[in-house]
């Protein structure tokens, strides 16, 4: 049996040099699946379409090189298209759609020969911080199944943990990646603004939606990016820059390090089981070699409010094209096409689909645009000019990527904005348009996992996974995996 904490780079090397086949992998994978069912990690299988792939693949292995990726096991949030597959982003309004093409990501990933077993489950548009509002349910904790895994992200980020699959993609709004990869002790990646091509992944807020990848190590994530990476001619925000080739330095450790720590991020609301762990992680990078000094981001209190304006706006606009007409679910009631459209949102979209779609709509509507909107803008400089200083005196920003651990299901679901807070550290790196990532740092003692943030200057992913793969070299926090209970 292969074991459920095995990395992505190890199994390609058994899988390279045939000590397992992927077709194996694969059935192992959709055993575990089956054995983890209560985690609801996934919204739609192709089981048979992978094992076909995977017996076509360990075929031509057979007769030829391929990728390092080649029949490796995959999983995507259920918003990128899939061709051919149900794209539903969680929400009873897309139910029925079956993608005609596949999003530039998923495409990129095929042609490396990976094997897609299904779509996971998320929040609904991405929309929330615990994978609780999908109109297919919530999705459960590995590691204590009444436990949120995080959002919007969470079928992704269980099916990692779980060692269901040995990677998966997800997208990073206000830290939909990095949020759940530490409550779901993995690693998760958010690269730069612009790396990653947004084609054919259903858009939130298009200023601050980024693809990005959950894998259990550093080394793991470094091959994945490598392969996502790239200008595409078909998104208009794709980067016409060369990829970061992440795997070829993932070993070259930086000779100096400065790493800055912000006060802001140690002050009230963060567990103090959680600081305890962090700081303990930081004192592992000194023993290390590296230097940490002391940080101000005085606008940092500022992106949460910024971003519960921004991401709103942006989501209404982009969520006026779910309206029955073309594709999705339609109402049933049609005395008019007003009513049509009015009952179609109403009846597809979930509460707090509708609650963003609102606030959206009011913070850009005559007489409110300049006093909300275009002042949120501002503040968004503000806090791009708090990172630019601080990269001027270190190489990476590292705290906490939650002021908590994993949280009971149910228990914020009636208060928006305390849920909202769980995005206190993570948000902020979205409206500067930097690569950030969280990695596992420890555990407290109730078992939970504890991820550290770390933040890089644009375009420098390369330099965060290798240090971060530093870390990991000299912890196990990364290996462990939650034993399914009997």
């Amino acid at each position: 049996m292969i074991p459920s904490s095995s990395e992505l780079v190890q199994l390609s090397q058994a899988l390279q040099s045939e000590d397992i086949s992927s077709l194996e992998l694969c059935e192992e994978s959709f055993r575990r699946i089956n054995e983890w069912s209560e985690l609801n990690a996934f919204i739609s299988l192709d089981q048979e379409g992978a094992l076909e792939c995977a017996e076509r693949i360990d075929r031509e292995r057979t007769k030829a090189k391929l990728d390092p990726l080649a029949g490796i096991p995959l999983a995507h949030k259920d918003l990128f298209c899939t061709k051919g597959l149900l794209t539903t982003c969680g929400s009873k309004i897309l139910s029925n759609f079956v993608a005609p093409y596949d999003a530039t990501l998923v495409s990129r990933l095929k042609e490396k020969n990976t094997i897609l077993l299904g779509k996971t489950n998320m929040d609904e548009f991405a929309m929330g911080s615990s994978s609780e509002h999908s109109f297919y349910n919530p999705v459960r904790n590995p590691w204590d199944t009444t436990l949120v895994p995080g959002g919007s992200s969470g079928g992704s980020a269980a099916a990692v943990a779980a060692g269901l699959v040995p990677a998966a993609t997800g997208t990073d709004t206000g830290g939909s990646i990095r949020q759940p990869a530490a409550l779901c002790g993995i690693t998760g990646v958010k690269p730069s603004y612009g790396r990653v091509s947004r084609f054919g992944m259903v858009a939130f807020a298009s200023s601050l939606d980024q693809a990005g990848i959950f894998t259990r190590s550093a080394k793991d994530a470094a091959m994945m990016l490598d392969a996502i990476c790239g200008f595409d001619p078909r998104d208009s925000t794709s980067l016409e820059v060369d990829p970061p080739n992440c795997m070829r330095g993932i070993e070259d450790s930086p000779q100096e390090l400065t790493i800055g720590v912000p006060e802001e991020y140690f002050a009230q609301g963060l567990d103090p089981a959680v600081g305890e762990i962090i700081q303990a992680a930081l004192s592992e990078f000194e023993s290390l070699g590296a230097r940490l000094i002391s940080l101000r981001m005085p606008n940092s209190k500022s992106a949460i409010p910024c971003y519960y304006v921004i991401a709103p706006a942006e989501a209404s606009s982009n969520l006026s094209r779910f309206d029955g007409v073309r594709y999705g679910y339609r109402s049933d009631s049609e005395h008019d096409l007003r009513e049509m459209y009015k009952k179609t949102r109403s009846e597809g979209f979930g509460s707090e689909v509708q609650r963003r779609i609102m606030t959206g709509t009011y913070v850009l509507s005559h007489g409110y645009y300049d006093a909300y909107y275009l002042k949120a803008q501002k503040v968004r400089r503000l806090i791009f000019e708090d990172y630019s200083r601080a990269f001027e005196k270190c190489d990476l920003i590292m705290g906490p990527t939650t002021p908590t651990t994993a949280f009971k299901i149910g228990a914020k679901m009636d208060d928006p904005v305390l849920m909202y807070l769980n995005d206190i550290y993570t948000a902020a790196v979205n409206l500067a348009g930097l690569p950030a990532m969280s990695i596992p740092a420890g555990f407290d003692k109730t078992g939970l996992p504890v991820g550290l943030h770390m933040v890089a200057p644009y375009l420098q992913e390369a330099k965060l996974l290798s240090v971060a793969h530093l870390f990991q070299q000299h912890t196990d926090f990364h290996l462990k995996a939650p034993v399914k209970e009997s």
